[in-house]
């Protein structure tokens, strides 16, 4: 539904996208994830067709945003970080004026607004002044002239940003529920929002793709070997002995322990699964097993770790590759 092609935006001799390349499908959500500056708002100003690339191919549902803009935006819906909204206009007044100028056909127009406005949470202002209203609810209008032409793709450039935490948490809930019927690229750079609402996240630093992935699937490329916390009931030196003769076993360490309950992260080879060795060894010693899960690097160890200084030159030199 999107499809980006060695996308390259300069602003003169600086370079702020630098050849890059992804693809978002129909219905899903992707999260446009990296530190400020790091090119996401430039991205998704060539996306909706506010800038022209330096160098690259955009298209949207199948249209060249470059050569057939007008009809490219046809499709399209955007949300700028600062919402495109009149204050002195009234919610309505200003839904309906963004449904004629987006062509919305004139009998459908009531109809839209109705829609959007019930879909925002926004039917309770219809008549209040714009510039009179909470940046929540600002927000919200934003959102629903967004969605008033009923596009294909949703382009969402930090779309809480400002907001209280009730507000940040229907904001989510509103774009999850828009997911399958429209395609949504969301750009932020706060973490919590990719890992809440997005299914697969692209981290963007310094111009670059860095990395494209689920946060599951970057954390075992990054990571270099999986890792599983077991707790069990047990004497602690004799459950870890046994667990590091587990087959595929590299490291056992512990975490924690309280009287007989002891937690400890096991370390093995990438791409091997040793949960049930380790539950079969620990039951067969006659031990009791209390919990076994996978463990990984949080979302946060993942951005640190693609966009810091050092480690995110390495990246931008050698990106992880997609999910194959």
């Amino acid at each position: 539904m999107i499809e980006v092609e060695g996308l390259t935006k300069r602003y003169g001799p600086a370079v702020a996208v630098s050849d890059i390349s992804f693809q978002v499908e129909r219905g899903e959500i992707l999260g446009f994830l990296g530190p400020n500056g790091a090119g996401k708002t430039t991205t998704m100003r060539v996306i909706t067709g506010f800038l022209t690339p330096t160098a690259g191919t955009v298209r949207v549902a199948g249209v060249d945003v470059a050569e057939k803009p007008l009809e490219a935006k046809r499709h399209l819906g955007y949300l700028p970080e600062n919402p495109p909204v009149y204050p002195d206009m009234r919610v309505r007044e200003y839904l309906t004026f963004v449904a004629r100028i987006k062509g919305v056909p004139r009998n459908d127009i009531k109809r839209r607004v109705d829609e959007v406005a019930e879909k925002c949470s926004i039917a309770d202002v219809q008549k209040k002044q714009i510039g009179k209203l909470s940046k929540g609810y600002r927000q919200r209008v934003g959102l629903a002239q967004a969605l008033i032409h009923d596009p294909d793709v949703l382009v969402l450039d930090e779309p809480t940003a400002g907001l209280d935490p009730k507000q940040i948490i229907e904001t989510r809930d509103l774009i999850r529920g828009l997911a399958g019927r429209h395609t949504i690229i969301l750009s932020t750079h706060i973490l919590p929002e990719v890992s809440k609402t997005c299914q697969r996240v692209l981290v963007i630093n310094q111009g670059q793709v860095v990395a494209e992935g689920t946060p599951e699937e970057l954390t075992r490329r990054l990571q270099g070997y999986e890792t599983v916390l077991i707790t069990a009931e047990g004497p602690a030196p004799e459950i870890m002995d046994r667990l590091q003769r587990v087959s595929g076993v590299n490291l056992v360490e512990p975490r924690e322990a309280a009287d007989t309950r002891v937690t400890f992260e096991v370390h093995a080879e990438k791409g091997q699964d040793v949960r049930a060795e380790l539950a079969r060894a620990v039951v067969e010693s006659g031990w009791k097993l209390l919990e076994l899960k996978t463990s990984g690097l949080s979302l946060e160890d993942i951005f640190l770790k693609l966009t810091t200084k050092d480690l995110g030159e390495e990246a931008a030199a050698n990106p992880v590759p997609p999910a194959s």
